[in-house]
């Protein structure tokens, strides 16, 4: 996965497996990495990507306004996607501004969790172009994307469907 960190640190795209599906990632708090990545997607600036992070002990180390423990420690690691306030800043397009909102998930998934201890948290969307469907493996992804992604972690998802995401902002 070195060829991966690489890419990651020149604020360069990657491809990822996650459970739920095969996602593209970027450094979140890089503009030009974000910005490279609405691109490719063609997604439009107001639909804000969301972070992944390898557990619920990085999540913390965010600085997040209020969150449920409870419910984290009940479906994470896994397929929920909770919204909350946060302090921290990210690059534009990352989470919301007004108020300052970030959605965020602990994959469960090894080879993710894994490459997200080498990274730190990353900013992880659908690997699909705006309104199509969504990659499931590396191999779907690469037919999408080609060489406009920088390196792709092999790897396919399990549950083959979006995570389900619960807005906790008070």
């Amino acid at each position: 996965m070195n060829k991966a960190q690489r890419a990651i640190d020149n604020d360069e795209v990657i491809g990822l497996p996650t459970e739920t599906v095969y996602g593209l990632a970027v450094n979140p708090y890089s503009t030009t990495a974000v910005k490279k990545l609405f691109e490719l997607k063609e997604r439009d600036d107001n639909n804000p990507i969301s972070l992944l992070v390898d557990s619920y002990k990085t999540f913390k180390t965010l600085d997040i306004v209020s969150y449920y423990e409870e419910l984290l420690s009940l479906y994470w690691p896994g397929p929920l996607t909770v919204v909350v306030e946060t302090n921290e800043r990210f690059a534009n397009g990352i989470g919301t501004s007004n108020p300052n909102s970030i959605g965020v998930r602990v994959p469960d998934h090894k080879v993710a969790i894994n490459f997200l201890k080498q990274t730190g948290p990353l900013a992880v969307t659908s690997a699909n172009k705006a309104g199509e469907k969504e990659a499931t493996s590396h191999h779907e992804a690469k037919h999408i994307f080609n060489k406009s992604v920088e390196f792709y972690i092999e790897g396919s998802s399990t549950i083959n469907q979006a995570s389900t995401v619960v807005d906790l902002r008070v």
